[in-house]
């Protein structure tokens, strides 16, 4: 109980931290390499999980440390907060940054590859959150309205990321 309230109220934290305006006007600039933008923490890409094999990973876990290669899917048009990474049965696996420490660029990421390090973890998505998350990334009305029900879902926190 105390866990679940403690989860809650950390996600709560979160997601009001990304609708925050910021008064500095100064984008960070992501440091590269010469093959990607890093954004966060660099890391090496050395023994990096596709996306099936860390499913297969934490599918006994309560959470994983990995750095996983996956295919970007949508990101937060808002603030760079977030991206959903696409998984092998086409949904899709939302990840944020570590206390928001940094982010990412809000336009043309989707379909490009992505590398990332940190934990991963399954949680229960309340109906706001959902619909928080959906506002974020530009959806309809009628899609925000549509979202009635909590799911479970794969979520990654990460230290670093890597655009490629």
């Amino acid at each position: 109980m105390i866990k679940t309230l403690l989860s809650a109220l950390l996600l709560s934290t979160l997601l009001f931290s990304c609708q925050q305006q910021t008064t500095n006007d100064v984008t960070e600039k992501p440091a590269t390499t010469a093959e990607a933008n890093v954004y966060g923490s660099d890391f090496t890409e050395q023994n990096t999980l596709s996306v099936t094999q860390l499913e297969d990973a934490i599918s006994d876990q309560d959470s994983v440390k990995a750095t996983v290669s996956g295919v970007i899917v949508e990101s937060c048009q808002s603030k760079g907060c977030w991206m959903d990474v696409k998984l092998a049965d086409n949904s899709t696996m939302k990840v944020t940054f570590r206390d928001y420490g940094f982010f990412l660029p809000v336009e043309n990421l989707e379909g490009k590859t992505v590398v990332f390090t940190g934990t991963a973890k399954r949680e229960v998505i309340s109906v706001d959150d959902q619909r928080h998350y959906a506002e974020d990334a530009g959806k309809s009305a009628a899609e925000i309205r549509a979202i009635n029900s909590p799911k479970e879902e794969l979520r990654f926190v990460a230290d670093g990321v890597k655009i490629k």
